[in-house]
């Protein structure tokens, strides 16, 4: 047999080790990275280091947009690199937003597993020649030179997109862990800045028993036996995780089980293998949510966060009246205080429970050091909301429901009060995976404003605590300074001390330049723009609320926003209200009130009883005032103006008025922009 004929057989081989290696991807971008990384692999192991010149040829197959071919050798040298910056130098320290280490994990995903001269690496970094941080998958492969030195070639793509492939990456990995290190693995696998925590994925083990030993998501879980553990559609997930584990060493099963942060289920992948750790064996598992996999049907809740300020104000206000009294009342069964999943209970100023009608058992307990899965110390935060000038403000929390073991974000409404007895209490209603609304993100902005303005940038530190009250679900506050310099953003502490006053959005909007401008023009104002929620490499439509802040000589712009469903605001949303759904709030013996808030105005339907007044206010908002039933008289300072039925009497803002009931009345109030102090809780003048 001639030399090039035996060439060309070891040649096919090789192709066709490929392509069988590359079947295990299920989309064609990843195989398409593989094989780029796997024919540079190939050149340096033919060529050595002659083939670095190939790598850096611009417009090359190795070179060509986003992607390009680096090449690391074992001790975290960057020997190619499309950043000339870069070469020639060991950028150990190198880290992402996350903290995760680039390089040394790029060289332990090729090095780390004896055997293993291949895998992946995932972590967040710009795109060449932008500043935002994206999801980026990197491929490495160990290679030998003609001259017997090895080098790491490695290629990413910036995608979210999880790969079954990289879940079996991931188990196979941390098997070899704990069968090196036993249970000093355990805590590699919590450590967020480690290679097995990465976009929505995380390793968990389970012993053959069923108890849970690791979870990073539901640390809640971590020691209790889940052997008998069904998803949303009753499957054992637990028990045939330990099946196909004893029965075949290694396998999928698929399930129904919620992502980190999330209440609803999500149908979920997951690989599963055994180890051993010494004379036992555990199950080792990870799992991938799938793109465009389904969801079960979230419950529909009925309270919005606009009408639970009004319950628990309404509840408040029957306390400072009736003090323990009424507590009664808040036990009835299917009473407005006990329905929808809501309730309300009662702390003392100490932050002991003394009242809870959904668990008795809770009365007493002292909620001062509680804090939840994610370390936030919500029982602190309650007390803090309470005690602000306002007395009231939101908390954020991750909470198991009733009956349940996941916990879910929950947003508890607290106010403080006082009882006819003169001592002062905080009562609090909360709803489990409320939607985002823009009460919470205008009271989460007021309280870092105020912390600003009373302390600059000592405030800061505080504004970047990811388990303190500023940063929930997708959520967090940031800072800029007047030039667009940002100098707080937890999500995205990379942009920190950079000038974004350039930086534009997928439509071209100078987002930063917008919202400073609009902050210093009218004090507060919304944006909408497209931005990457936390994690995600897509941009989605972002509302946002901003205030010019003054501490001293120093003028800060500080903000924040959420990201509504389907990219649409969450006010925006088509939708068709009828009256006798939405909630009557009574604001005085006299008078009642209904709200619909949209995204630039807010609707109220108010009915008076004869004799009864609205008192001397104005506002910033231009109001319409539409008589469907009885008569009303308006009262300005130059004027008096009657109105009858049918009749619609427009005021324009700031604009200092009364209102009196000549009969027994009905009116439709239009407000236009939204009334952001009804939101805040800012109308005492209805309520005297």
């Amino acid at each position: 047999m001639s030399q090039g004929l035996h060439a060309r057989e070891v040649r096919s081989a090789i192709d066709d080790a490929k392509k069988e290696s590359l079947d295990e991807y299920q989309y064609q971008e990843t195989r398409e990275l593989v094989r780029l990384v796997k024919d540079a692999a190939d050149l340096v192991r033919l060529k050595g280091q002659a083939a670095f010149a190939d790598f850096r040829v611009a417009g090359s197959r190795w070179r060509h947009d986003e992607r390009y071919i680096f090449v690391l050798d074992p001790t975290g040298n960057m020997r190619v690199h499309p950043d000339p910056a870069m070469e020639g130098k060991a950028e150990r320290d190198l880290k992402d937003i996350n903290g995760k280490p680039i390089i040394l994990g790029l060289v332990g995903a090729a090095t780390s597993i004896p055997g293993k001269p291949a895998g992946w690496y995932h972590y967040q970094w710009p795109v060449p020649g932008g500043i935002l941080p994206r999801w980026k998958s990197t491929y490495v492969q160990l290679t030998t030179a003609p001259s017997g030195e090895r080098y790491i070639v490695g290629s990413g793509m910036y995608n979210d997109r999880m790969e079954r492939s990289f879940v079996v990456d991931a188990v196979i990995d941390a098997v070899g862990e704990i069968e090196r290190n036993g249970g000093a693995a355990f805590r590699l696998f919590r450590d967020p800045t480690s290679r097995f925590l990465a976009k929505d994925a995380y390793i968990f083990v389970v012993d053959m028993d069923g108890a849970e030993l690791v979870n990073p998501a539901f640390p809640n879980l971590e020691g209790r036996n889940i052997r008998d553990l069904k998803d949303s559609q009753g499957k054992a997930l637990v028990r045939e995780m330990l099946k196909t584990a004893e029965t075949s060493g290694s396998g999928w099963v698929d399930y129904m089980w919620p992502k980190p942060g999330e209440s609803v289920s999500t149908l979920k992948s997951a690989y599963v293998s055994t180890a051993k750790m010494g004379e036992k064996r555990l199950l080792v598992g990870c799992g991938v949510y799938l793109a465009d996999a389904p969801k079960a049907i979230a419950a529909t809740r009925k309270m919005t966060a606009p009408l639970l300020m009004v319950h628990l104000r309404e509840g408040a206000a029957l306390l400072e009246k009736k003090g323990e009294k009424a507590y009664s009342e808040f036990r009835a069964k299917g009473s407005k205080w006990a329905s929808d999943d809501s309730y309300v209970f009662v702390r003392d100023m100490d932050q002991t429970i003394v009242f809870h009608p959904a668990d008795p058992t809770q009365e007493g307990r002292n909620m001062s050091g509680v804090t939840d899965v994610l370390g936030r110390p919500y029982g602190k935060m309650f007390h803090e909301a309470a005690t602000t000038p306002s007395g009231e403000g939101w908390v954020h929390y991750m909470y198991p429901e009733p009956g349940n073991i996941f916990p879910i974000w929950k947003s508890t409404f607290v106010k403080r009060v006082t009882f006819p007895s003169g001592k002062q209490h905080i009562v609090c209603c909360g709803i489990y995976n409320m939607a985002m609304d823009e009460g919470f993100i205008v009271d989460v902005v007021n309280r870092a404003a105020a912390l600003v303005a009373e302390r600059g940038k000592e405030a800061f530190g505080a504004l970047r605590d990811k388990t303190g009250p500023y940063v929930f679900l997708d959520t967090y506050v940031f800072v800029d300074d007047i030039d667009g310099t940002e100098l707080v953003n937890p999500a995205q502490p990379s942009l920190e001390g950079k000038d974004l006053s350039d930086m534009r959005d997928v439509n071209g909007k100078l987002v930063v330049r917008e919202y400073v401008r609009a902050a210093m023009k009218d004090g507060s104002a919304w944006v909408d723009y497209y931005w990457y929620k936390p994690g995600h490499n897509t941009p989605a439509r972002k509302h946002s609320y901003v205030r010019k802040v003054q501490f001293g000589k120093s003028t800060y712009i500080v903000g924040s926003g959420f990201y509504p469903p389907d990219g649409e605001t969450g006010a925006g949303q088509i939708r068709k209200v009828a009256w006798h759904a939405v909630q009557k709030e009574r604001l005085s013996d006299s008078l009642t009130r209904q709200t619909i808030f949209g995204e630039k105005g807010t609707m109220a339907r108010l009915s008076a009883k004869r004799g009864g007044v609205v008192a001397r206010h104005s506002h910033i908002s231009e109001e319409y005032s539409w008589v469907t039933s009885g008569a009303l008289r308006f009262v300005f300072d130059d004027r008096s103006i009657e109105a009858a039925p049918g009749e619609v009497v427009v005021i324009p803002p700031n604009v200092p008025h009364s209102v009196v009931a000549l009969k027994d009345a009905t009116f439709v109030d239009f407000f236009a922009p939204v009334r952001e102090d009804w939101l805040r809780g800012e109308d005492q003048y209805l309520r005297r």
